[in-house]
């Protein structure tokens, strides 16, 4: 027994990939593309890709969010979770980073699972309220600017069925929301991490996976 989360060193997390991991090969082949990108540090873990698709068939998703897509793992991990008429709502706003997936998306044969939109993801969001699609979707994934994690959380929130879930990526900010805050970002997280905590709309946990997942379940 353990009173806390095991810290993971090199080794240890080494152990785990090699005894948990199972990842399509285009899976595999855009995290290895997208190692040596700039920005890579904001691609999600795999271990917590393989959290996120086993959640998303645990709850049976067939329609799905993700706002904020990188170059497209977290789309590919979603879209191969879901099953062949399933859908995904894909939210960005660079044509060029998510021209990087689109090729892995295609070979892995999920390509036509996943509406990639490119506008900011509010108005895309808002649109689809407006359409009518409130409580249209079962799973929803937030990964994209910090400033308006609120607000895409509020609208995913809507968009969810009850019983539906959305996971948050970033909330524990590598450590820098249990310190006094330096930048916008990090106080936008912990007011989201404190307004999350007395939701009464959602059932909640905050699991330290890759850089803090957070899910919310939407109540009934």
């Amino acid at each position: 027994m353990s009173r806390r989360t095991l810290t993971l060193d090199d080794r240890l997390h080494r152990y785990l990939l090699d005894h948990s991991l199972r990842e399509h090969p285009e899976q595999a082949a855009l995290r290895e593309a997208t190692r040596a990108h700039p920005r890579a540090g904001m691609q999600i873990s795999p271990e917590q890709g393989q959290l996120m698709a086993l959640l998303v068939k645990l709850t049976g998703a067939r329609r799905a969010i993700e706002v904020g897509v990188f170059t497209g793992y977290s789309a590919l991990t979603v879209a191969l979770a879901l099953p062949d008429d399933g859908r995904l709502l894909a939210c960005d706003v660079s044509e060029e980073f998510t021209a990087v997936g689109r090729p892995y998306w295609s070979r892995a044969g999920v390509a036509h699972r996943i509406e990639l939109v490119l506008a900011p993801a509010l108005n895309t969001l808002d649109a689809r309220l407006a359409a009518g699609e409130a409580g249209g979707y079962d799973f929803a994934f937030i990964d994209a600017d910090k400033a308006n994690y609120d607000g895409y959380y509020e609208r995913c929130l809507q968009l969810v069925r009850p019983g539906g879930l959305i996971a948050l990526d970033n909330t524990l900010w590598g450590g820098r929301v249990a310190a006094e805050a330096a930048d916008d970002d990090t106080r936008a997280l912990q007011r989201l991490n404190r307004k999350l905590h007395g939701d009464e709309r959602i059932d909640l946990a905050l699991l330290p996976i890759g850089d803090g997942l957070t899910l919310a379940r939407r109540r009934g």
